[in-house]
């Protein structure tokens, strides 16, 4: 799909979306809307924000950058060049004309906004479905991130050393990543008895002995993956090897599930069940199962009371934890088939049978003579 065809296409979406929910405006400033509008565009200076610096204006017949005079030049050049936005500029330090822009644009229509900006109506859990599912182009951008993001889990998980603090091997991670200008947006590790005790282990000072486990989520052009991997130095103890076999199960149940048009709520069920008929029937308690992904670390997150179904050429992220292990990939729905998209070349694997189909999941690389 050419970038051409991959703008008008959202153009459509969104005013669609307006139409049906009798807009006559749509305002854009959150990072993963401005990205997915944009076709992969880049609206932050904060990298821990969700809302980017610079705002889009989509109307029935037009699109408006507004801007700063600081971003202004830097967006209009380098993100939505060609793309045919008008933009509106005003001074740092006149941010009141922001608003008066806005009002200039809309007049006296109906805006909808992803922040509530102005007092204006907020529409940001409805428009965010419009990312749900992807396009051939985006398709082709998350295999991309998803290749180069299970690359450097391997290349980092194989340089771990005993001795190595969760800080360091956080720095290398996000050394990896940097190289190709995918932003680390969720570094998670833990080591040794911090696997058990916390189910978002931030990195520390702690240095590894016996088990390090990396958490990811990557970024580019605004779409997320997520992996999780875990090192062990020596034998794998018979404890460790049962709670693994079984996280490998619970993630092949969720995974091998996800069909176009199969209920999320209906997913969640038989996880629940693997859980307990694997002898771990309480621990998807301790810490939320994952979910669909793409624009976002998690769109929405898998409970059992969700009404959400599966859609063709959607992302999901299935993260079930054992306390002591976890597993977690990447996947795209596709029509006749799930699409693993953060494969880790040259890490061991398990085969797992879930019904009549087979899935290779990731187990835990030993490393040994240590």
């Amino acid at each position: 799909m050419s970038l051409e065809t991959e703008i008008l296409l959202k153009e459509r979406k969104v005013r669609k979306f307006m139409k049906q929910n009798k807009l006559d405006a749509v305002m854009l400033t959150k990072f993963n809307n401005f990205a997915w509008f944009t076709c992969g565009g880049d609206n932050h200076v904060v990298i821990a924000s969700d809302f980017g610096a610079v705002s889009i204006i989509i109307t029935g017949d037009k699109k408006y950058l507004i801007a700063n005079n600081i971003e202004a030049g830097r967006s209009s050049e380098e993100e939505i060049k060609g793309q045919g936005f008008i933009v509106k500029k005003f001074n740092w330090w006149e941010d009141a004309e922001k608003l008066k822009f806005i009002k200039e644009i809309v007049k006296e229509g109906v805006l909808g906004t992803d922040d509530g900006f102005g007092g204006y109506q907020n529409i940001d859990g409805k428009f965010s479905k419009l990312r749900f599912q992807l396009n051939g182009g985006e398709i082709k951008k998350y295999k991309w991130l998803g290749r180069k993001a299970g690359r450097a889990m391997v290349r980092v998980c194989k340089k771990i050393k005993k001795g190595y603090s969760e800080h360091k091997v956080s720095g290398l991670l996000a050394k990896e990543l940097y190289k190709d200008g995918i932003t680390p947006t969720v570094l998670l590790m833990a080591a040794d008895e911090r696997i058990s005790k916390y189910r978002h282990p931030i990195p520390t000072d702690k240095k590894v002995e016996k088990i390090m486990m990396v958490v990811l989520c990557a970024r580019k052009w605004g779409l997320i993956v997520s992996l999780t991997r875990l090192v062990h130095f020596g034998p794998i103890s018979a404890e460790l090897r049962k709670k693994h076999n079984a996280v490998v199960k619970v993630d092949s149940v969720f995974n091998l599930s996800s069909k176009p048009g199969v209920n999320i709520k209906d997913i969640f069920k038989k996880a629940q069940d693997a859980y307990k008929e694997t002898g771990f029937a309480s621990e998807w308690t301790l810490h939320h199962q994952g979910g669909a992904t793409g624009y976002a670390g998690r769109e929405y997150r898998g409970m059992a009371n969700s009404e959400e179904v599966v859609l063709v050429n959607q992302a999901f992220a299935w993260n079930p934890s054992i306390s002591g292990t976890k597993c977690e990939d990447t996947i795209i729905v596709r029509k006749n088939k799930i699409e693993f998209i953060t494969p880790t070349p040259g890490w061991p694997m398990v085969e797992v049978k879930v019904g009549n189909e087979k899935v290779l999941r990731p187990d835990i690389l030993e490393i040994k003579g240590l």
